[in-house]
């Protein structure tokens, strides 16, 4: 055999450079898009068509069926997409991975690409050394483009001739006479290779190739389609291994339509492709055998899908149910953990800040909540009562503790990843309100436990004392409550952050005349100077707690800047002081 092994390693490095360029093409797409990408999926799903719809346009955009999937399943674990709107998103990027199977066979077959590649990276050399992220980003599309073109192009010269081979061509031939069972083999080895490669453009690829040179007859390609078709579900599937019920579901759902789909065109397999044939050599007139071949394999994959969404949309709601049946949600733990970040796979490193901002938004929540403990601790009376609260604000404490350190390790993880410098700025930022918000919770601690001193020596404030520390709670409280309307949306152009600010300066301004008043008092004799600290103690803390919320609310207008590339607040350092 003339085939040797290093012309074996030039395939492989040829199929290398063809996966190396989806991933930059995409990627570059991915960060070119941004925001929109996000907006588009949340706003455009209302119903299961536009779902469809847009899950076909996102597809067709970043080149990549799985990025998509994996980005719906990410989407459902942070509750941006409920299970229905995700399902109708993935029959969409079903068809939308069509097109890249179009490209390769008008661009790959009948146009010579790689001629092209080299021309198109000196143009896109200045774009990649530019200093604005989006000229950068559309530079790395350019690099991906034209990578995939030249791994195609030296996939299809590195091929084996199997007529220069023709021991090769009997091992093959061995499994392509076997009538059924060699498209249900095919199938499976189909599945399995795009399983491995975890990329069903590049099985498409192999698979155009090896029936362009006569290695397997249409029918045996079309059987590799199929079985690409449920391999590619594996991806999402793993990105939900550690994602929420519904996360798993939504992964679960693309499997279970692909091999529905697969089932049905196999019980009308020979009848479907006669179709096929019919409408390639109607409507396409192809010129070459290679060139129809290629466009007869990009036709089934387009029409088995198109056809299995036209299907299956209308029973998005007995899949729903089907795979609410098989994964039932989990008694969830008594332990606390983080509801919206996963320890799996990442989804997209944009992506996934999305999630930190909504664990984010859901950490200044539960500091909120402990701080209404703190309140109740102040007038719970029964032994019991108080011990049970006190036992609560702890552990929240290490809640509090333990959230930081996830939230902070996956943003770290997350900036690792190819990223936007707004993205960067962003992580930054979200970094800093981690620190803050967990500062806010060691306050609240501090609070309960000077209540749990003071309780101790079996005195109580006077009702003066009470008035106050009423008083500077319900400001610290809507200092809170004004935060986390902040956090929520950061890049919300409507939102006040100056209001922060101003009931800042109120607590500072208060905390002052207090510790005034408190000298009077203790001289005056109204109570003694023990229960002076104690009281003290509670306003200095929630003084300091309002310090903490508006670093919290200063971070959270660094997000926003960041994503607006103009700073609307600006407040003095001298502020802080």
């Amino acid at each position: 055999m003339e085939y040797s092994f290093y012309d074996f390693l030039k395939l492989i490095g040829s199929l290398g450079l063809f996966l190396y360029g989806m991933k930059i093409m995409s990627e570059g797409l991915q960060k070119v898009a941004g925001d929109r990408l996000r907006s588009i999926l949340t706003a455009m799903t209302t119903n299961r068509v536009t779902g469809v719809l847009t899950g076909v346009l996102i597809t067709a955009l970043i080149q990549s069926s799985s990025a998509t999937t994996v980005m719906v399943v990410s989407f459902v674990n942070a509750g941006l997409l409920t299970l229905t709107e995700s399902i109708s998103v993935i029959m969409g990027a079903n068809i939308g991975t069509t097109v890249t199977a179009w490209i390769i066979s008008i661009f790959g077959f009948k146009v010579d690409m790689s001629a092209f590649a080299l021309p198109l990276l000196a143009i896109a050399l200045p774009l990649i050394f530019s200093g604005k992220s989006n000229r950068k980003s559309v530079g790395e599309f350019i690099f991906g483009f034209s990578f995939l073109f030249m791994g195609l192009a030296y996939l299809k010269s590195n091929a084996p001739d199997l007529n220069a081979n023709p021991d090769m061509l009997a091992f093959v031939q061995n499994y392509t006479d076997m009538g059924f069972f060699s498209v249900l083999l095919f199938l499976f080895i189909g599945t399995i290779l795009t399983m491995i490669v975890q990329a069903s453009a590049a099985t498409m690829a192999i698979t155009l190739i090896m029936c362009a040179n006569g290695w397997i007859s249409l029918e045996l390609g079309a059987a590799l389609v199929l079985g690409e078709n449920i391999g590619t579900t594996i991806t999402a599937n793993l990105a939900a291994l550690t994602a929420n019920s519904q996360a798993k579901r939504a992964a679960l759902a693309h499997l279970v339509f692909n091999v529905f789909g697969v089932i049905w065109v196999l019980i009308i397999f020979h009848p479907f492709m006669t179709f096929v044939n019919w409408v390639v050599d109607t409507f396409f007139h192809p010129g070459s055998a290679e060139v129809a071949i290629s466009y007869k394999l990009s036709a089934f994959h387009s029409i088995f899908n198109i056809c299995n969404v036209c299907l299956l949309i209308w029973g998005v709601k007995l899949i729903e149910r089907t795979v609410c049946a098989i994964i039932r949600p989990k008694e969830e733990d008594e332990e606390p953990r983080l509801r919206f970040i996963t320890g799996g796979m990442l989804s997209t490193a944009e992506l996934s800040i999305l999630q930190a901002r909504k664990e984010i938004h859901l950490f200044a929540e539960r500091t909120h909540r402990m701080f209404g403990m703190v309140q109740d601790l102040l007038h719970t009376d029964k032994d019991d009562d108080f011990n049970k609260v006190f036992s609560r604000v702890e552990k929240y404490e290490n809640i509090s503790d333990n959230m930081e350190l996830e939230i902070a390790n996956y943003l770290n993880q997350v900036s690792e990843g190819r990223l936007s410098s707004e993205s960067k700025l962003q992580i930054r930022a979200m970094l800093r309100e981690v620190t803050e918000i967990e500062s806010i919770g060691d306050s609240c601690y501090n609070l309960a436990r000077t209540i749990n001193r003071k309780r101790q020596t079996n005195q109580d404030f006077t009702e003066k004392q009470y008035e106050h520390i009423h008083f500077m709670m319900k400001l610290t409280n809507d200092a809170l409550e004004q935060m986390i309307v902040v956090v929520e949306k950061p890049e919300h152009h409507s939102i006040d952050v100056n209001k922060s600010f101003n009931i800042e300066n109120e607590i500072n301004n208060y905390r002052n005349q207090l510790k005034n008043q408190n000298i009077l008092d203790v001289n005056n004799k109204e109570y003694d100077y023990q229960m002076g600290v104690y009281y003290m103690d509670i306003i200095a803390e929630c003084e300091k707690l309002g310090d903490y919320v508006v670093n919290v609310v200063e971070a959270s207008s660094d997000v926003k800047e960041s994503s607006l590339e103009t700073r609307e607040v600006t407040v003095p350092l001298s502020f802080f002081s």
